[in-house]
């Protein structure tokens, strides 16, 4: 018999199992790496073997289908055995796994001194390690992946000959004989004597910043004591960074972790997780004015071996990178960041891949970032065809459709710099390649005029003869929301900064009723000016003041002779209908932050506070048609007194229950029984905890994310999946 299985087969050792069950059943015939797909001949009975191949799956592998046919001419002659035969390049589909941390079993190697492979930093085997970042293409080949310029040793090809042996046919088996090397180098590049990790580890506790090399990318690394300095150093006075905890103990020293996030932080994937820090002075240092921490624990070998020589339980590890451009890679692009040290190995990195970020909403993962760990992965799209979507401006990922799924890139970054476009344009390239796609049927793009993404669109359009397909932003997000519920229509409230509206408005407190095929605007807040444009972005204080100045309210923010200047750019500005905005106006009115430094900044300082706070106030809330009145309630807000906590969360309730009952209204004329919530607005727990008690408590289903980002990490899903259905 014939078997043809798709899923997660590569890499994951499946030919060895495949091996060990049909020997063990005195089995002819041979297993083969096809592409992306694997191959089985077998002279015995199908169904027990398959039955026991389900029972018996590695941990990484999973089965999407099988197609059994009678056996061809190249079935292998009864009595010969069983082998493993030369991957052949055949049909592609991504068929690997994602990088996964080191299991158990290498670990306890590891640690070992009596193990060969005591304190080797790249110690894997079939059932962990890097996948992802080191393969170049299919089949899955030692000759397709970083470690193709490393020769196995005696003992390493003895391993992997070996079918008793967990490393058994593993593509990146090596040992501190045949495989990778770190080295430590100093400020000047100069190389330090010792051993790279113990120095390295040494170096930092002596208050040195190092960058570190790790499987996809490096990161930048110091102690939580040199905190104050890497700040000053790296220019980030206030944004947050992520902490690796050495285990579960230290991440419950500093957070308050759920039962559902400390399955996560201990998950194969190792994400970083928005956890809810505990009233820890060093807490502040990490993230100021935030009700949450990012941690995340130690997937790498050399991260293990790390913390073993430090004498601390959490370091600093973020991202290294000049500001606006993508993680470096090469050695001389870490030593042009300047710091006092680098632990490099020379092991090729094959696909950058930073740390996937996520919180969590109940029992649902809210991805702020989709990134290592989790890519590539495929997601059930219904729409048949081949699609590519490019994104909007900040937090850019690609995606590219194949066979009724859709399979999204690593996270890219902003698409303010060169370095990035081109990092999104190749990660295209790669997963197209891996995906076998020869023809891209159409480009879904933003409609903001001056996005770099949407140049990129028209270059590949041209390169490719591939029609672009201008999605509008709040649809993309809906259409997003849909791939993600596996839905075909919903009413949904599209929340977030500013997105590029379709009558060239910049919205984002959108009601909109929304399928594959096309969207209508059914409600949205009122529009007000965005004083200097992105300025207004950069400096909440202006929100604020417009806010006060069309509620006739004076405000302390500017000097008169600035506020005169800005009361002339009213009538000038581009106008906005953005609840983010909003956010970040009441949080500059209640003086939490008045100065963004980083993306969305005011807004995620708010959240705590709305969190806190009661709805002690019942705010009136005014339509005209549909348009929900910001400005009336602002008034109202103002003549308030009592706690600016409570305020806030009575506003934000204000404002979602008049969207809801929008929302409500027209799901009901349209018999549908489900309300969502989309956008970067819906990564605050607050709101979306707010918006499901008011979605539930009218008697619909309440929809949320899950597998696909919120905000405009997301959108490149909808970007796919709407130019397919306009081809049906």
């Amino acid at each position: 018999m014939r078997m043809v299985i798709h899923g997660i087969v590569q890499g994951v050792g499946f030919r060895p199992t495949v091996h060990r069950i049909a020997t063990s059943m005195g089995l002819s015939g041979y297993v083969q790496n096809n592409g992306s797909n694997v191959v089985i001949e077998i002279d015995g009975d199908a169904k027990e073997f398959l039955e026991r191949l389900r029972e018996a799956l590695p941990p990484l592998a999973r089965i999407d289908s099988i197609n059994v046919t009678e056996s061809g001419p190249m079935a292998a002659p009864k009595g010969k055995g069983f082998v493993i035969v030369p991957s052949e390049k055949g049909e592609k589909g991504v068929g690997i796994p994602n990088d996964v941390a080191i299991c158990e079993s290498c670990r306890k190697e590891m640690f070992d001194p009596s193990d060969r492979r005591y304190l080797y930093l790249f110690t894997n085997c079939t059932d962990c390690g890097a996948r992802f970042t080191v393969i170049d293409d299919l089949p899955y080949d030692r000759a397709n992946t970083s470690m193709k310029e490393f020769v196995m040793c005696e003992e390493c090809a003895e391993e992997y000959a070996s079918p008793s042996d967990r490393r058994f046919h593993h593509q990146t088996v090596s040992c501190p004989t045949c495989g990778p090397r770190y080295r430590l180098l100093d400020k000047e590049g100069r190389e330090v004597e010792g051993d790279p990790i113990e120095r390295f580890a040494e170096m930092l506790q002596e208050g040195a910043i190092g960058i570190a090399k790790s499987w996809g990318g490096m990161h930048i690394c110091c102690t939580l004591e040199t905190l104050p300095r890497l700040r000053t150093w790296y220019r980030r006075r206030e944004k947050p960074f992520a902490v690796m905890f050495r285990d579960m103990g230290a991440v419950e020293r500093l957070g308050e972790p759920t039962e559902f996030e400390k399955k996560i932080l201990m998950s194969t994937h190792r994400p970083v997780v928005l956890i809810r820090k505990r009233d820890v002075a060093v807490n502040e240092l990490i993230a100021p004015g935030l009700g949450n921490i990012g941690a995340f624990l130690p997937y790498t070998g050399m991260h293990h071996i790390l913390f073993h020589y430090l004498k601390g339980d959490a370091l600093v590890m973020t991202s290294a990178n000049v500001p606006g451009e993508p993680m470096v890679l090469r050695d001389e692009d870490a030593i042009a960041l300047k710091a006092d040290c680098y632990l490099l190995h020379n092991r090729e990195i094959v696909n950058r891949c930073d740390d996937s970020v996520l919180r969590t909403f109940e029992d649902k993962t809210f991805f702020i970032r989709k990134s290592r760990g989790h890519i590539p992965s495929g997601i059930d799209i219904g729409l048949e065809g081949t699609a590519v979507g490019l994104g909007a401006q900040e937090n850019i990922s690609g995606a590219i459709s194949r066979g009724k799924r859709v399979y999204q890139t690593q996270y890219i970054g902003d698409g303010s710099s060169i370095g990035v476009m081109d990092f999104l344009e190749s990660a295209i390239g790669y997963q197209r390649k891996l995906l076998g796609v020869e023809r891209i049927e159409a480009i879904g793009i933003d409609m903001h005029p001056a996005y770099a993404t949407r140049r990129l669109g028209r270059t590949l359009s041209e390169r490719w003869r591939s029609p672009l397909v201008q999605v509008q932003h709040h649809w993309a997000h809906a259409a997003s929301l849909l791939v993600d519920a596996g839905m075909e229509e919903i009413v949904a409230l599209t929340l977030d900064g500013t997105g590029y509206g379709a009558d060239g408005k910049l919205w984002g407190g959108e009601i909109l009723y929304a399928d594959f095929e096309g969207h209508e605007r059914i409600g949205h807040l009122q529009e007000i000016p965005l004083l200097g444009g992105e300025k207004a972005v950069r400096d909440p204080r202006r929100i604020a003041f417009t806010l006060s100045e069309m509620a006739g309210r004076e405000t302390a923010f500017f000097s008169e002779g600035e506020a005169d200047i800005l009361r002339k750019l009213m009538a000038k500005s581009p106008v906005t209908t953005s609840f983010g905005r909003i956010l970040d106006a009441l949080s500059c009115h209640f003086g939490i932050c008045c100065s963004r430094t980083y993306e969305g900044e005011p807004a995620m300082k708010l959240e705590k506070h709305i969190e806190s706070g009661k709805r002690a106030f019942d705010f009136t809330v005014e339509r005209k048609g549909n348009v929900i009145q910001t400005v009336p309630l602002f008034q109202q807000l103002l003549g308030s007194e009592g706690s600016a906590d409570d305020k806030a969360r009575s506003f934000v309730h204000a404002l979602l229950e008049e969207m809801v009952d929008i929302a409500a209204v027209e799901a009901a004329s349209r018999g549908i029984e489900s309300i969502g919530i989309t956008g970067g607005v819906s990564y605050n727990h607050a709101i979306s905890l707010m918006a499901k008690e008011l979605i539930e408590g009218r008697g619909f289903r309440f929809v949320c994310h899950n597998a696909v980002p919120n905000g405009d990490g997301g959108i490149t899903i909808g970007q796919c999946a709407v130019p397919l259905a306009m081809q049906k």
